[in-house]
């Protein structure tokens, strides 16, 4: 058991360490040190949880190899491949909303749905003042904020309702996802090719900080529901 922890401290400090590293390659914009850092990270994530837990949730898996490829698609930084990475983060973001409902066992939507509308306003407000959105990303754009909007507004509720470590942990990573999104938003469409020597960087570091956020969460939250509490 000793030892388990021991790996699972290893390789979480790498994960970080390999972070960094990607988030200085992002500032100094080079290429190839991206190219083989930025897929790395995500592996990192599937060894450590597939090492800590005991149930090895395969979906979770699934979603942590998607965020895989969208790395990847990011990569080009082109509009054809940004397109592809918002299609592949969409199918993350559902299989992701599916795991948190089959862990946090809500009984009662009404939370909720409050809890969603404030950043189902701040999305679609940045949505509508922003004129260079391709018409081929228009739709996607939608789902994407409707379910980032549905996630923080699960892990707000679940907060509220519930103050306890698992959603305390749900919340952090909740708010890392918007404000990754945000980011994104922000560099891709609102502000194109401007400040990308700042926008990459600290995208990257919301990046690495929510995913690593979010597997703590499927670990508590896996713990929690064997010991019997939700």
């Amino acid at each position: 058991m000793q030892n388990r922890q021991n790996i699972v401290k290893a390789l979480s400090i790498s994960y970080f360490v390999v972070a960094i590293f990607e988030v200085i390659a992002e500032f100094f914009a080079n290429r190839p040190i991206i190219c083989i850092l930025k897929p790395i990270i995500p592996l990192f994530l599937v060894a450590v949880y597939y090492i800590e837990s005991d149930k090895k949730n395969i979906l979770f898996i699934v979603s942590l190899l998607l965020s895989l490829i969208t790395n990847i698609l990011f990569i080009p930084n082109t509009p054809q491949y940004l397109f592809y990475a918002v299609i592949v983060f969409t199918i993350y973001r559902i299989i992701s909303i599916y795991i948190i409902f089959s862990l946090q066992k809500v009984i009662d939507f009404i939370p909720i749905v409050i809890a969603t509308a404030p950043f189902l306003l701040i999305f679609f407000y940045l949505f509508i003042e922003t004129a260079e959105i391709p018409e081929n990303s228009f739709y996607i754009i939608v789902i994407q904020n409707i379910l980032m909007s549905l996630l923080a507004g699960i892990a707000l509720a679940s907060y509220v309702m519930n103050d306890n470590k698992q959603n305390s942990i749900l919340l952090i990573s909740a708010l890392l996802f918007v404000m990754l999104q945000f980011v994104v938003f922000v560099e891709k469409y609102f502000l194109k090719n401007e400040f990308e020597e700042l926008f990459r960087p600290l995208a990257m570091t919301l990046n690495s900080l929510a995913f690593f956020t979010f597997y703590k969460y499927i670990i508590t939250a896996e713990k929690s529901n064997n010991n019997g509490f939700s």
